[in-house]
C-alpha cells in the first residue's frame, strides 16, 4: 500500500502506520485474522506513540476475545447487510425458487423505509429497543394510501418530504422502464395536512423483511444468534376479503352484460377471457402468480371415484407447485378461452393478450372496471378488491360448504394455521345455530325428517295414554 508510512511491525500479524494520502498524523493499527486470510484496520485515534502502541495491542486482545467467544469481528451497517440479503434473493429468483416480483418488493422495502430508519446502524447495535419501536416509529413517518387507517397532521416540511420521496419514486420507475428522465420530475405537496397512517398489514411485511435481513446477517456471523427477531410486535390482522355467494351470483350476471356491451372486437375478446378468468380464480382458489404460470400442457381431464368428470390442474408459484381439482365447469371456462386464443400449444400460457404473448397484469384494469360496473369495487373494509379476493371467495364458499379445512388448505397450497387464521370468521357464521342456542328468541332448527319423527312419536304416545284411560281393570 503506497499511503502506508512509518510502518511498524509490533509482532507477527499486528502492524502500526500512519496514513500518508491524509492531512493529519493519526496511528493506525492492522491486524491479520488468525486462520482466515483478512486483516482489520482501526484508526487508533492518537498521534503519541507510546499510547498507540498501547490501544494496538488492546485492538489485538479486542480480537481474539471476540473469536473465542463466538462474536463477530467486522462491523456491518444494515445497509451493507440488506444488500447482501438483497443479491441472494435475486439469486433464488435466477433459480426459480422465489417469484420475480419477490426481489423488487425486497428492495423497495430495504431501500425505503429499513434504510431511512436503521440503514447506517451496525447491524451487531441493533436490539429490542430498535426492533420493537419500527411500527411507532414508521406510523410517525410514513404515509398509507387508505383512510380507513385513520389520520394524522403532518408539517409543511413533512409534506415536503412526501411529495420529494414520491418524486423519487417515479424517476426510479420511469429508468427502470428505460424511459429517458430529461428534466426532474416533480411532485407538488399536498395542500391538505392530513395523511392516512401506514396500516398494520404494511409495516407485518415490512418487518418481516427486517427479521430475514438480521436473520441473514446471523447466517453469515456478522452478528450473534442471540440478535434473532422471532416475537413480532402486536399488530392488527385484516380480514381478507371476499365476495359473498349473492356478489359473486352478481358479477356471474353483470358479466355476460358487461361483454355483450361493447361491439370492438379487442374489447369483446379481453372482455371474455377476463369473464372466464374470473370464474376460474373463484372455483380453484388459484394465487394470481399460479394463474400467471399456468400453462395449456398444465390442464387434464380425470375422473372421481363415482366417475365424475373433473379436471385436474398443475400449478405453479411462490416457488412452489401443487396439483388441485377443480369441477368440470372450470374445464369449460378453459375451453372457452383456448377457443379465441392465439396461443394453444402444450407450452403456451392459458392467460396472454390478443397476440398470444403473456398476460403480465391478469386483466387487473378490466377487472377494476368490471367490479365497477357491478357496483362491487369495494369491499365491507372499505377497501379496493384485487384479483387476490377471487381466491379468497374460494376459499370462503367452500368452507361455508363444509369442506375439511385439511383438504382445502393442501388444494390451495397453504397451511391450516393460514386457512383458520384468514378465515375463522366462517366457522362462526356456518355454526351460527349452536352459536345462539339457547338465547332469546331463537329456536334450534330441526331437519324435517326430525321433526316428522317428533310428531309422529308424540301422536304415538298421546294415543298410548288414551288406550291407558279405557282400558278396564
Amino acid at each position: 500500500m503506497a499511503f502506508v508510512t512509518d510502518k511498524a511491525e509490533l509482532k507477527p500479524g499486528l502492524v502500526l502506520f500512519r496514513r500518508g494520502d491524509v492531512d493529519h498524523r493519526m496511528w493506525y493499527c492492522r491486524m491479520k485474522i488468525p486462520k482466515a486470510d483478512r486483516y482489520k484496520t482501526v484508526s487508533l485515534k492518537t498521534t503519541d506513540i507510546e499510547v498507540a502502541r498501547e490501544r494496538a495491542f488492546d485492538q489485538d486482545a479486542d480480537i481474539r476475545f471476540r473469536l473465542k467467544h463466538d462474536v463477530p469481528v467486522f462491523n456491518h451497517p444494515f445497509r451493507e447487510v440488506g444488500r447482501e440479503y438483497l443479491l441472494a434473493q435475486e439469486a433464488r429468483a435466477r433459480r426459480g425458487e422465489i417469484s420475480a416480483a419477490r426481489p423488487k418488493k425486497v428492495r423497495a422495502i430495504i431501500e425505503g423505509a429499513l434504510d431511512r430508519y436503521v440503514g447506517s446502524t451496525q447491524v451487531h447495535l441493533i436490539g429490542d429497543e430498535l426492533w420493537g419501536g419500527y411500527p411507532a416509529w414508521r406510523r410517525e413517518n410514513g404515509a398509507g394510501r387508505n383512510r380507513r387507517n385513520g389520520v394524522r397532521e403532518v408539517s409543511a416540511d413533512m409534506a415536503q418530504a412526501f411529495a420529494d420521496t414520491e418524486a423519487e419514486r417515479r424517476t426510479k420507475v420511469q429508468q427502470t422502464l428505460g424511459i429517458r428522465v430529461l428534466k426532474p420530475i416533480e411532485v407538488k405537496p399536498s395542500e391538505e395536512r392530513t395523511v392516512p397512517f401506514i396500516s398494520d398489514s404494511t409495516i407485518r411485511l415490512e418487518m418481516s423483511i427486517f427479521g430475514a435481513v438480521m436473520n441473514y446477517a446471523i447466517k453469515k456471523r456478522y452478528v450473534a444468534a442471540s440478535q434473532r427477531f422471532d416475537e413480532r410486535p402486536k399488530l392488527k390482522t385484516m380480514r381478507r376479503d371476499e365476495f359473498t355467494l349473492e356478489e359473486y351470483r352478481k358479477l356471474h350476471t353483470v358479466g355476460r352484460k358487461w361483454i355483450a356491451e361493447t361491439d370492438k372486437p379487442s374489447s369483446i375478446w379481453y372482455r371474455t377471457v377476463t369473464y372466464n378468468m374470473i370464474l376460474i380464480a373463484c372455483n380453484t382458489g388459484m394465487r394470481p402468480a399460479e394463474m400467471k404460470n399456468l400453462r395449456w400442457r398444465d390442464i387434464m381431464p380425470a375422473k372421481d371415484r363415482e366417475g365424475r368428470e373433473i379436471v385436474v390442474l398443475f400449478v405453479q408459484g411462490k416457488g412452489k407447485s401443487r396439483k388441485l381439482v377443480a369441477p368440470k365447469s372450470v374445464g369449460d371456462y378453459l375451453e372457452r378461452i383456448r377457443v379465441i386464443s392465439k396461443a394453444t400449444q402444450p407450452n403456451d400460457r392459458v392467460f396472454t393478450n390478443t397476440t398470444g404473448k403473456p398476460e403480465k397484469t391478469l386483466y387487473s384494469k378490466l377487472i377494476a372496471d368490471l367490479l365497477n360496473e357491478a357496483k362491487l369495487r369495494e369491499g365491507t373494509q372499505g377497501v379496493p378488491r384485487s384479483t387476490y379476493c377471487f381466491r379468497h371467495t374460494y376459499a370462503t364458499l367452500r368452507l361455508q360448504e363444509g369442506v375439511d379445512v385439511y383438504f382445502l388448505a393442501e388444494q390451495m397450497g397453504t397451511s391450516v394455521h393460514m386457512i383458520e387464521t384468514h378465515y375463522g370468521h366462517v366457522n362462526t357464521i356456518k355454526h351460527a345455530d349452536r352459536v345462539l342456542q339457547g338465547m332469546a328468541g331463537w329456536e334450534l332448527p330441526q331437519p324435517d325428517d326430525a321433526k316428522a319423527k317428533a310428531s309422529k312419536a308424540a301422536e304415538t304416545h298421546d294415543k298410548g295414554k288414551r288406550g291407558q284411560r279405557h282400558r278396564p281393570r
